[in-house]
């Protein structure tokens, strides 16, 4: 796009178009966390006022309640912005933001249609899971410079559940990578193109448990019930934010929600076809480049709303797992990853590998290997080898040795 602005520029304001397209694909991606915030919080109000049978976010705030979003928003922008006087300002003040921007930078390289993404990579689901780690620095942060122990106490429970999650959570995702031999988000959402058997998450029976894996170990990084822990209100008030207030309690909620979006994002790449639907309407409908520009945009589009859905059943499940089972105490989390998560995961990862091994093609008998169809999308015609010209070759030795012969006999 960037490059079809700058050709309707003079060659000096060029280097604006990119600049242009550069802040507008940044607006664009500040839209998720900031919206995705609202519309998760007035969704997390409504799901849980079903389940624990509260009568309030059922009936106030407009119709469907869209008014308390609003009276939410501007409470935590106009309230006061409160320090303890022991505490480090300087890191006081940045731990908020370092929890978002590690949240936010996570987006760029997350697609949300074919080719939609800020930033294609060839490592896309390595980069992803690297900045989301990044998040828990900030946590460290808050409880560190809030000079107050509970704070303390919650970014350390936090920093070791965050930490020992990232073992499984990592083996889940090497599954799909495995099968499909490709990091790059955007192929690996292409490869199952089609209907919903070529999905990974049915591609064989230790990828569907694998699937179950990942979103206990995503809960887990995410800090949601009932692995919460860091904000165990009963006993550390509000956990590592107890001291924050306003804005600066406010980007601590956005960076999780957009973690959130985040993980079910991933989820929904790496074992649930991504933008595809569950039937392939726009091929049906011949919404493909193949025939033009526009129905190819036209098919994105449907795709986008395709894999929006799917985040926000990803959120929406977190959320009622949140509001139906019980929290778990530290030792019980810890177990949980230690002695269930981990060997669990390790096992579907060999189990995949084997399975690969033999039935690449899934458990459908019919469907295409996954090294095919990475073939039939991006590489269907390889580079050929540059000819070997003999006569040219024998000449060109040929034309070598006189010079070398001439050049001797002359010394």
């Amino acid at each position: 796009m960037a490059e079809a602005l700058a050709s309707y520029l003079p060659q000096s304001l060029a280097p604006l178009a990119y600049v242009a397209i550069g802040l507008l694909q940044c607006g664009l991606l500040l839209l998720v966390p900031f919206i995705g915030a609202m519309f998760f919080v007035w969704i997390e109000r409504k799901v849980s006022a079903r389940i624990q049978d509260r009568l309030g976010p059922t009936r106030c705030g407009g119709k469907y309640g869209w008014l308390q979003l609003l009276a939410d928003g501007l409470k935590l922008i106009t309230k006061e912005d409160l320090r303890p006087a022991d505490a480090d300002a300087v890191l006081f003040r940045l731990a908020p933001y370092v929890s978002f921007c590690a949240s936010f930078a996570a987006l760029l390289a997350l697609p949300f249609s074919s080719g939609w993404v800020a930033q294609q990579m060839d490592v896309g689901v390595f980069f992803i899971l690297a900045v989301l780690g990044l998040e828990v620095f900030g946590v460290i942060l808050a409880g560190y410079a809030s000079a107050s122990k509970w704070s303390l106490f919650g970014a350390m429970r936090e920093a070791a559940q965050v930490v020992s999650y990232e073992v499984p959570l990592g083996m889940c995702v090497v599954v799909p990578v495995l099968i499909t031999g490709q990091m790059d988000l955007v192929k690996i959402a292409d490869i199952q193109q089609g209907f919903f058997t070529n999905w990974l998450v049915f591609h064989d029976p230790f990828t569907f448990i694998t699937f179950w894996v990942y979103f206990t170990c995503a809960t887990a990084s995410v800090n949601r019930a009932p692995f919460d822990l860091a904000e165990a209100e009963s006993e550390l008030v509000a956990g590592f934010h107890t001291e924050y207030s306003g804005f600066r309690w406010l980007a601590f909620y956005m960076a999780e929600y957009g973690s959130m979006f985040i993980v079910s994002g991933l989820a929904a790449i790496l074992f649930f076809g991504g933008w595809n639907g569950p039937i392939p309407i726009a091929d049906l409908l011949g919404l493909t480049t193949d025939n033009g520009p526009v129905l190819a945009w036209i098919g994105n589009l449907l795709g986008l709303f395709n894999f929006i859905f799917k985040c926000v059943a990803g959120v929406t499940f977190m959320i009622w797992v949140r509001w139906t089972l019980p929290r778990l105490r530290i030792d019980q989390v810890m177990q949980v990853c230690l002695k269930y998560c981990t060997p669990i995961a390790a096992v579907m990862f060999l189990g995949a590998t084997l399975w690969t091994f033999y039935l690449p093609g899934g458990v459908g008998l019919r469907a295409m290997p996954y090294a095919e169809r990475y073939l039939k999308f991006y590489d269907a015609a390889p580079p050929a080898a540059p000819a070997t010209n003999v006569a040219q070759t024998s000449a060109e030795a040929t034309q070598i040795s006189a010079v070398v012969r001439s050049t001797a006999e002359g010394e």
